[in-house]
């Protein structure tokens, strides 16, 4: 099937074929096509160009863009959006003046989702996320990376896994699903840390393995959860069975997560909101993307990454929802993009190439995914008619996302 969209004010986000991220200056450069039309061929971009070039459309859908803009489909690369029910008594809590590590020792947080999920069947698990996942994709996302984490046993872990597998054959978004076993410390361990690290490498693994539920592994190696030693033993067993690494690191302390996960190779370093001028360094010349999270700042009241000291050493940064029911219970790319340049002074095409093709890359699908590139997914979003790219960021409450197409279809969810 064809797709002719016509009328198009601006194409935003063009990448050359084999790009796979962009890191420093390149990260300010976002290459623009005004006047222009896109044509998709059986769910990829086949070509585009000026609107003094279109062609006629024949045997294609016609879509007239009206004058607004075109954009890649963000790629949220870090979310946790399968849980059971809401947390908004801590979220009084921290009005109160709780904070996320006293919430967590009182039984709070990951453990509370834990207790919550065991309770709940498969179906209804996928029914909630199923309600989320069509709440991102109304808000442009078109890739997404789902993690487990609030099962903390065996069989809540595989049954959070299977719901992701669900989504992934059910939704018209691209779905990579992470083994997050080491969220944190079961409750059934209190003060066996120890063997619970043995049960994440010696049975969850083996188990995720064999039903091959998972493309990533992933540690919360931070202050209170686990520490680099522990995190180095789960990313040994993880690639074991073909698992590459996604580190939570560096969200409430200089926590060495940045430096394991290099050391391993891991795909990316999430959180960094504790990242110093050593972390910058060891991150330098690496495959390894570092991945920001303001909007768990925002909803937490923390200090936020160093966006501009990572771009200025020449690196390059992907952003991404953290979608959660304790610390960002929000999958909305867009005021992610807006808080990146408001909070982080990253500018508007900083911030876009982040939540496009460099988070793609932070999946390992930006060969596929996250910009408009001949021979990719055709991805993208249509705009109300715009002043100016940057206006995108700065209107950044305005419903300015009109029309959503993913594989070359129209979503009509």
């Amino acid at each position: 099937m064809k797709l002719l969209v016509r009328n198009i004010g601006r194409i935003v986000g063009i990448q050359p074929a084999g790009r796979l991220r962009v890191c420093g200056e390149e990260m300010g450069r976002l290459e623009t096509l005004d006047d222009a039309w896109l044509l998709a061929d059986e769910g990829r971009i086949a070509a585009f160009g000026r609107m003094s070039e279109c062609p006629s459309g024949e045997g294609a859908q016609v879509v007239d863009a009206a004058g607004g803009m075109l954009f890649p489909s963000f790629c949220d690369s870090h979310t946790h959006l399968v849980y059971a029910g809401s947390r908004e008594q801590e979220f009084l809590d921290k009005i109160n003046g709780l904070s996320y590590e006293e919430i967590a020792r009182r039984g709070g947080g990951i453990l509370n989702s834990a207790d919550r999920l065991h309770d709940t069947s498969e179906d209804e698990l996928y029914r909630q996320a199923m309600a989320r996942v069509r709440e991102i994709i109304r808000m442009g996302t078109g890739c997404v990376e789902i993690k487990s984490g609030y099962g903390l046993s065996t069989d809540d872990e595989l049954k959070m896994l299977r719901v992701i597998r669900r989504i992934r054959e059910t939704a018209p978004l691209t779905v990579r699903a992470t083994f997050l076993g080491a969220h944190a410390v079961a409750r059934a361990y209190v003060g066996r840390q120890a063997e619970y690290v043995d049960s994440v490498c010696s049975e969850m693994l083996p188990a995720v393995a064999r039903e091959g539920l998972a493309d990533f592994v992933d540690v919360f190696c931070d202050e209170g959860f686990f520490t680099v030693g522990e995190t180095a033993r789960i990313i040994e067993a993880g690639s074991r069975f073909g698992l590459r690494a996604k580190i939570h690191a560096n969200e409430l302390a200089v926590s060495g997560g940045v430096q394991v996960g290099v050391a391993y190779g891991a795909l990316s370093v999430d959180h960094l909101e504790r990242m110093g001028a050593e972390e910058i360094e060891v991150l330098r010349g690496t495959a390894t993307m570092p991945t920001l999270l303001p909007g768990a700042a925002f909803f937490l009241g923390m200090s936020y990454p160093p966006a501009r000291e990572m771009i200025r050493a020449g690196l390059g940064v992907a952003l991404a929802s953290d979608y959660n029911p304790g610390s960002s219970p929000s999958g909305n790319m867009r005021m992610v993009v807006s808080l990146a340049s408001i909070r982080m002074k990253m500018t508007p095409a900083e911030a876009i190439n982040a939540a496009t093709l460099n988070g793609a890359y932070a999946m390992d699908l930006s060969r596929d995914h996250g910009s408009i590139t001949p021979g990719k997914a055709a991805d993208f979003f249509l705009t109300d008619p715009m002043p100016s790219v940057e206006f995108f960021s700065y209107a950044y409450q305005t419903p300015l996302i009109r029309r959503v197409f993913l594989r070359g279809e129209e979503y009509k969810g």
